[in-house]
């Protein structure tokens, strides 16, 4: 099954995997340059992860993530979905497999010049293009299959809105974690929970 099809929000068993006001909404095109790079801590039960989100080229999604990190939304969520050589997916549900109801779904910015490259954190959703709301992955090998590449559902691409500064090891640790089936999921859930303690601005 092609990669790209198996990278979006989990909404019911039978799925695979699947308001805040714009602080950038007054930026100009010539301003964009000025928008200074925010980063955050993802802290595992298995280390932790900085990432530094691209606000300049990824505005409505660093927006909606920052939302969700400020109001503690994923802080008790898991890693859910652990694949060797492709990515991480996580942020959706707590580790009992209860998903978390989330704000409206957002545009997709995949069409933003930034690359579904190692390290990078971009956001999941369904096969609709604008569907994404809090789940997120972080691709452990270059995915450039997953880029936008045309205006079309199947060149829609997911869109890239970071990357990871420091942390990098601890991703490749829990993408190598024994997998299993869990919860209503038959495949790629992490035998042992890998738990979002918690994901803060960093100062």
């Amino acid at each position: 099954m092609n990669k790209s099809r198996r990278i979006f929000s989990t909404f019911a068993l039978f799925c695979l995997l699947g308001g805040a006001p714009s602080a950038f909404s007054a930026e100009s095109t010539t301003d964009v340059a000025k928008v200074k790079p925010v980063s955050v801590q993802i802290v595992t039960n298995m280390g932790a992860i900085t990432v530094e989100l691209d606000a300049a080229k990824a505005p409505k999604t660093v927006e909606n993530f920052l939302s969700y990190v400020k109001s503690g939304f994923y802080n008790g969520t898991i890693f859910h979905r652990v694949i060797p050589g492709f990515m991480i997916q996580g942020g959706g549900f707590t580790s009992d497999f209860r998903q978390k109801p989330t704000q409206a779904p957002i545009v997709n910015e995949a069409d933003n010049g930034l690359s579904n490259r190692r390290g990078s954190i971009a956001m999941a959703r369904t096969s609709d293009p604008d569907s994404a709301t809090a789940q997120f992955f972080i691709n452990v090998a270059d995915n450039k299959f997953l880029d936008y590449s045309g205006p079309s559902i199947q060149g829609a691409g997911y869109a890239v809105f970071g990357h990871v500064t420091s942390g990098m090891n601890v991703v490749d640790q829990i993408v190598s974690t024994p997998t299993g089936a869990a919860g209503p999921f038959p495949q790629d859930v992490p035998k042992k929970t890998v738990l979002i303690e918690s994901i803060k601005v960093l100062p």
